[in-house]
């Protein structure tokens, strides 16, 4: 009889923790979820990574500065009729903080744009996501935030690094851009002087006179963009809109006033 029991015991148990982990297994299966976020569209089973967003402000605004999953509230609204979106992307040593801190977006906005900066997957405060490892994927990955930040047809700046995000944009979705403005990008000479020249997006180049590998690689596969212009920025290097802020602000502004 007390054989018996045991048995008993350990069969009640047995199916006391299948009742157990039945009742646990759905919710280990599901995602975090982020109140008030919609779901990020997934690539091979996998969610857009998240990004840190700076928006530019007047003068004597409080700044505004959150991160998102890319499914949360939109970056200071959307775009007004007849005010161009800008979207600021950042060299490998950088991040968004960088265009805050030069004043760039602080600059745009009291222009009149909605001038914004993200931290692009694995660099600032986004984490590291393998959906962006191929071309496809990272033009994919900016249709979505454009999407998301609320952007029709924004102005696209495109320092260093940068390029393996903006060139295959630009040249899978360059009707969707209103302007582009490469600074020095890597990835140029991954294209065919052809393929540029079926781009109508008006752009602006722009690099620094001492910079002397990326610059000047990167112009001479541009310059067969059909809609150029270039700006050679005097005494910087690479990253021309440290080492000369103001040139660099006011060939871009003079660009964008052109746009609008």
């Amino acid at each position: 009889m007390p054989l018996a029991r045991s048995r008993l015991g350990l069969l009640l148990l047995g199916a006391l923790l299948t009742f157990v982990v039945y009742l646990l297994l759905p919710a280990a299966q599901q995602e975090p979820h982020v109140a008030g976020a919609r779901p990020a569209p997934e690539k091979q089973g996998r969610r857009v990574a998240n990004v840190t967003v700076h928006v530019g402000t007047v003068s004597g605004e409080p700044p505004v500065f959150y991160r998102e999953a890319l499914a949360g509230p939109q970056a200071s609204g959307t775009a007004s009729p007849g005010r161009l979106d800008v979207l600021f992307l950042h060299g490998q040593a950088f991040t968004s903080k960088t265009w805050e801190a030069l004043g760039t977006l602080a600059l745009l906005a009291g222009e009149g744009y909605r001038a914004v900066a993200i931290d692009l997957p694995g660099y600032g405060n986004s984490p590291p996501s393998e959906i962006v490892s191929k071309a496809q994927d990272r033009v994919a990955f900016l249709d979505y935030v454009f999407q998301e930040l609320g952007m029709q047809r924004p102005i696209l700046v495109s320092p260093s690094m940068s390029g393996r995000f903006a060139l295959p944009f630009l040249l899978a979705r360059g009707e969707h851009l209103a302007g582009f403005v490469p600074v020095a990008p890597v990835g140029t000479k991954d294209y065919t002087a052809e393929q540029y020249q079926q781009v109508q997006t008006p752009t602006l180049i722009m690099y620094g006179d001492r910079d002397t590998t990326l610059g000047p690689q990167a112009l001479q596969s541009l310059r067969h963009l059909p809609r150029h212009r270039v700006t050679m920025v005097p005494n910087a290097g690479h990253a021309c809109y440290l080492d000369k802020p103001e040139e660099f602000h006011q060939a871009l502004l003079g660009f964008l006033h052109q746009l609008n």
